[in-house]
């Protein structure tokens, strides 16, 4: 994992040849790499879809998943997380820490994955290793233990001195990597390299008891003490063991495949597999071991053009085999596995089984979607499901043909199956179909996916911003909903007290209700009904987020009252406290990052200021200047060539979503007419 362009799959590319699995090198800008095997991916020179392969390495079998770092395609490092107990944090040894790298590392600080660094490039004009672990250490908060020092940096950059067995290696440039000579640490690198071995030790011994001791008796520490040290502190989260290499120049990849195995937990390191039984709904685990009953999870569903649709699981527990019958907890189906399949990206190698720690693809399930528990029938257990972020841009679309309308519909409901963070909805008032996803470029290739795979042709609108709505103040709302229309009526009352919730909080409900004014049955359908009056807004039609509605008192009729009763009356009582607490419109804000030469920065933080933009910093960074702010999504339509326009094309960007803010009234009101016109 890592931000757009540090070297994922330039490294992948090395790992699977210098593992024995390609028997040559395929370069990204030559569109050549074996897992950027999608046209899109080889066209443009970016990862789109994480791609899986298995490799073995010092006879250990490793899963290893390449995922995109553009953050349109955050999903695919989510749900890759999700699954792997272990990751490599690439990082340019130029650029460092950039924004998407601290996403991807927030990502894996919220699942617990242990992560080793590998700081790459480290042969460009501008690299510094040591500026990158200060970054890591300061920026993402975590611990790093460096294991290599370099002979040298940028056009000299040739060899690395490993730490560890104080003993240096020179990688052979005509073998392309595969060879290489461990020698004594040249006289001149031998001072830095022991105070550099002290600092490591001095790091591990304040986590680790076993080097603490050795430390302080001023004992020699081997190289298999550390190396058990660096693997406890790693499986703990105390620690980030960082090695070094330039992957482009074939140099460090070993170093990095034998801290993966030395480092790195294999599937019984990991804690046992927690869910809940579906019937029950108590907590249950799993260990990993074959003789335990099967678990696995959905993480990826893919459309093959032979075989059909592909679930990718990763198996916690037990052993999944061809044929075998499992449960779908999540749905509580049953499936049967047709095939079973070993995936090195697009191709395709038939197993018979899948054990714990296997990441495989199965053939023929119906119902599996992404996130999906299947398991023993017998001992049916729901694990924990993904987090899926919420989309902030979409494109209303259109068949260009009659002919295209059903072609255009299955589509688009196959493309939302594989890609949960891409959605597809139909407005009521203008009976649009609309489109929405993370960012243009998400959208952009996903029409182009409808066109080439699908051979469907389809119209595109322009970008609409995914506003919400929220209220500013509490209020109160009171309705008794009654109708009498001859035999048994209808009658509720809610009074229902709404408040402003923190940005990102998310909808809570509360039940405040005493003595049974209100019977238990009937406040599901009272919540039900905020919940849906929340789908439709107040002031634009757009969803109501943020906010604790508390539902305070009420009464019901013996006879009279019912579900549905309560739901239109909470519903009704929603819609009118709303109304008086002050309701407001939100944008989503982008938190922006340019990196452009020094002459051309007033051209650049004057046009993020025009865009309504705030400026929230300005850093050197070797011979370029790197502006951050935080930028409204509407504002941003069309920058990428703005911005080219504007620094004869010498200038780049990334973006990602931070959060919701307030639209300011005089743009509101646009925004209002243009929703209530559509």
């Amino acid at each position: 994992m890592a931000h757009i362009d540090a070297g994922k799959t330039t490294t992948t590319e090395r790992v699977l040849y210098y593992t024995g699995v390609s028997h040559k090198i395929g370069e990204v800008h030559h569109g050549a790499a074996v897992m950027d095997w999608m046209e899109q991916e080889q066209e443009r020179g970016i990862t789109i879809t994480s791609a899986a392969t298995t490799f073995f390495w010092r006879d250990h079998q490793v899963n290893l998943i390449d995922t995109p770092g553009h953050v349109d395609f955050t999903i695919e490092v989510e749900r890759s997380l999700r699954v792997l107990d272990g990751v490599i944090a690439v990082f340019c040894a130029v650029s460092g820490v950039e924004p998407q790298s601290e996403t991807v590392w927030r990502q894996a600080d919220r699942y617990r994955v242990p992560r080793v660094a590998f700081i790459n490039k480290c042969d460009r004009i501008g690299a510094d290793p040591d500026a990158v672990v200060r970054q890591i250490r300061d920026r993402l908060g975590a611990r790093p233990v460096v294991l290599q020092i370099p002979h040298a940096l940028e056009g000299d950059f040739d060899g690395l001195v490993d730490l560890v067995t104080m003993r240096s290696r020179v990688w052979d440039e005509s073998s392309l990597g595969l060879r290489f000579e461990d020698t004594e640490i040249p006289e001149s690198l031998r001072p830095a390299a022991e105070a550099a071995r002290e600092s490591m030790i001095e790091t591990l011994a304040d986590i680790d008891d076993d080097i603490a001791e050795a430390y302080l008796a001023e004992e020699p520490v081997s190289a298999a003490q550390i190396v058990q040290a660096l693997r406890r502190a790693t499986l703990s989260l105390q620690a980030v063991p960082v090695v070094m290499g330039s992957a482009f120049k074939n140099k460090g990849i070993q170093f990095l495949l034998d801290i993966v195995v030395d480092a790195l937990p294999s599937p019984l390191d990991v804690e046992h597999a927690a869910g809940t039984n579906p019937d029950s709904a108590e907590a249950e685990t799993r260990p990993p071991r074959e003789a335990a009953p099967a678990a696995a999870l959905a993480f990826k569903i893919m459309t093959d053009p032979f075989v059909g649709q592909l679930t990718y699981l990763r198996v916690y527990a037990g052993v999944i085999r061809t044929g075998d019958r499992v449960l779908n907890a999540t749905k509580q189906k049953r499936e049967r596995i047709g095939r079973l399949l070993r995936m090195h990206a697009n191709k395709r190698e038939e197993i018979k089984e899948l054990g714990p720690g296997d990441i495989g693809a199965a053939v023929g399930l119906r119902t599996a979607a992404t996130g999906d528990s299947l398991c023993d029938p017998a001992k049916p257990i729901l694990l924990e499901e993904l987090s899926v972020p919420e989309p902030v841009i979409g494109v209303a679309i259109e068949p260009a043909t009659g002919e295209d309308q059903d072609k255009l519909a299955t589509a688009l409901g196959k493309l939302s199956a594989e890609d949960p963070s891409f959605r597809v909805h139909t407005d009521e008032d203008s009976a649009q179909t609309i489109i929405s996803g993370m960012g243009e470029l998400h959208l952009e290739v996903l029409v182009d996916r409808l066109h080439r795979e699908f051979k469907v042709d389809a119209r595109v609108g322009t970008p609409q911003v995914a506003y919400r709505e929220s209220i500013a103040r509490p209020a109160t709302g009171e309705t008794k909903y009654q109708k009498q229309t001859g035999g048994r009526g209808q009658y509720a009352h809610v009074v229902l007290r709404l408040e402003p919730a923190e940005r990102g909080a998310g909808f809570e409900f509360v039940d405040r209700v005493t003595g049974g004014a209100i019977p238990k049955e009937f406040i599901p359908a009272v919540e039900a009904g905020v919940t849906e009056a929340m789908q439709r807004g107040v002031v634009a039609n757009y969803p109501v987020v943020d906010i604790r509605a508390t539902l305070e008192d009420g009464s019901a009729h013996e006879v009279d009252s019912s579900e549905m009763a309560f739901k239109i009356a909470g519903s009704m009582a929603f819609q009118q406290a709303a109304e008086n607490a002050g309701p407001v419109l939100l944008e989503p804000t982008m938190a922006i990052e340019v990196v452009t030469p020094e002459d051309h920065m007033g051209d650049v933080i004057g046009d993020i200021n025009a865009r309504r933009g705030k400026i929230t910093g300005i850093e050197p960074r070797s011979g370029v200047q790197v502006v951050s702010g935080l930028v409204p999504l509407a504002s941003m339509f069309g920058y990428a060539t703005d911005l080219r326009s504007r620094t004869q094309g010498r200038a780049t960007y990334t973006m990602q979503f931070s959060h919701y803010e307030e639209v300011p009234s005089g743009i509101r009101d646009g925004v209002v007419a243009k929703a209530k016109g559509a």
